[in-house]
């Protein structure tokens, strides 16, 4: 065993963002931002042939980064460059919606995390799920070194409930990474 290997998290880096998104076979899947293609590739992965991919991205280096996750993880990605106020997408059309905050590719800017909550609230069907995926508190070795945690990491439950969403709570806060999730209301 090489030094290398005592430091691995896990044979699969992605397993803990697969988890908290509980995504499944056949749904219609959205991330909004792609600050790690791989992480999207291997969501996105999940929904196989019979569900629908689609990542809203706000630069062509951030498409890039998504195209290649979605290339290197071997899976159908629809790529939409637009900004995240605004999506080019139908209402009710996806059952989950991951908002990636994690860095500099999130494209989702602190003026525009209510706008960006609310068009996720827009395109998700009604009992659908958003998941903020923010940067938290790094651990193990990694805590050692200088960090601050976004500030979704802190603002992401009462954003996800001034927008609109229900039932909100933090799922995880683990291995750097917080995920919270809010579900749409249904009618009535």
């Amino acid at each position: 065993m090489t030094m290398l290997n005592l430091f691995r998290r896990s044979p699969d880096p992605h397993l803990l963002v697969v988890g908290m998104t509980g995504v499944k076979l056949g749904e219609r899947f959205l991330q909004i931002g792609c600050a790690h293609g791989g992480r999207l590739g291997a969501i996105a992965a999940r929904v196989g042939l019979s569900g629908r991919a689609v990542a809203v991205v706000p630069d062509e280096r951030s498409a890039a980064r998504a195209r290649k996750g979605a290339a290197e993880a071997g899976v159908l990605l629809d790529v939409e460059i637009a900004p995240p106020t605004d999506l080019p997408l139908a209402s009710g059309e996806f059952d989950l919606v991951v908002i990636d905050a994690t860095g500099d590719g999130a494209g989702v800017a602190p003026h525009q995390r209510a706008a960006a909550v609310h068009e996720a609230l827009r395109v998700l069907r009604p009992g659908g799920r958003a998941i903020v995926m923010a940067q938290g508190r790094r651990t193990g070795l990694a805590a050692l070194l200088p960090s601050t945690p976004s500030a979704w990491s802190t603002e992401a439950e009462s954003v996800l409930k001034a927008g609109g969403f229900g039932s909100v709570r933090t799922l995880a806060d683990r291995e750097g990474l917080i995920f919270v999730e809010g579900i749409k209301p249904r009618p009535g």
